[in-house]
């Protein structure tokens, strides 16, 4: 078992350094719901699938992520606030190399 350090800024601005495991097969949103770090039923609405984009945030590291999924990038191009570094939570999965992982969480659309 490895756990990694993340950093994520919540939709309030304040940031939180966390700690994730890497042996349970979860993924960035399913930290942030575990962590509470959005109210409930505000990020994860459908699951997971990427298909709702209340999970979008922000990368600020330059942690090297898995390229994106054509349902991520079409679900990216019909949300709100998209950044150049957005990325849905949902597809993140928490390995070891996203050890130091920065991430924002993407405004409540």
């Amino acid at each position: 078992m490895e756990d990694i350090n993340i950093k994520i800024t919540d939709r309030d601005g304040v940031t939180h350094e966390i700690v994730a495991p890497t042996d349970m097969a979860m993924n960035l949103m399913e930290v942030v719901r575990s962590y509470e770090l959005a109210p409930e039923g505000t990020i994860g609405v459908c699951g997971g699938m990427a298909m709702c984009a209340s999970c979008q945030c922000y990368v600020k590291s330059d942690n090297e992520l898995p390229p994106m999924s054509d349902d991520e990038e079409a679900m990216l191009s019909e949300a709100f606030d998209v950044q150049d570094n957005s990325r849905l939570g949902c597809q993140i999965q928490i390995t070891p190399e996203m050890e130091g992982l920065e991430v924002e969480l993407a405004p409540e659309s």
